[in-house]
């Protein structure tokens, strides 16, 4: 089996999902997300930048995967990836972000902000990686 992906596409995607990420949880739901995971206005995250990097390889990691599943499926639309990426997003990421916060008593709220957040990154990353190949 030979994989040949669009190794830029892969950066540009894992960018772009790791910008909407530092936008989701550091401007749009910041003040919410922070409350509702325990920290106090104006603490510091424990490891941030450690925290940023891992973030941004696991978004690499996704955007490979993503290309492969795109290329896979021959899809070569944005339409066409976005909808490969709301089913992933529904089979691989959805069920065990549901489990997790019901197991950890964690609010609907943070689910709803975490899984609005997934969905997303799925969608657009599905998108990018299959309309440029």
């Amino acid at each position: 089996m030979h994989l040949h992906v669009n190794w830029v596409m892969v950066l540009v995607s894992a960018v772009c999902q790791w910008i909407l990420g530092a936008l989701w949880y550091g401007v749009f739901f910041r003040k919410s997300w922070r409350k509702l995971v325990g920290l106090a206005e104006g603490e510091k995250t424990k490891n941030a930048v450690f925290a940023m990097f891992v973030a941004f390889i696991a978004c690499i990691l996704l955007s490979f995967v993503m290309a492969n599943i795109d290329m896979w499926a021959g899809a070569t639309l944005f339409t066409k990836g976005v909808k490969l990426g709301v089913i992933c997003w529904v089979g691989f990421i959805a069920p065990p972000l549901v489990t997790q916060h019901i197991f950890e008593g964690r609010r609907a709220n943070l689910f709803a902000i975490n899984v609005a957040y997934w969905l997303l990154v799925m969608a657009l990353g599905g998108g990018l990686l299959a309309a440029i190949r």
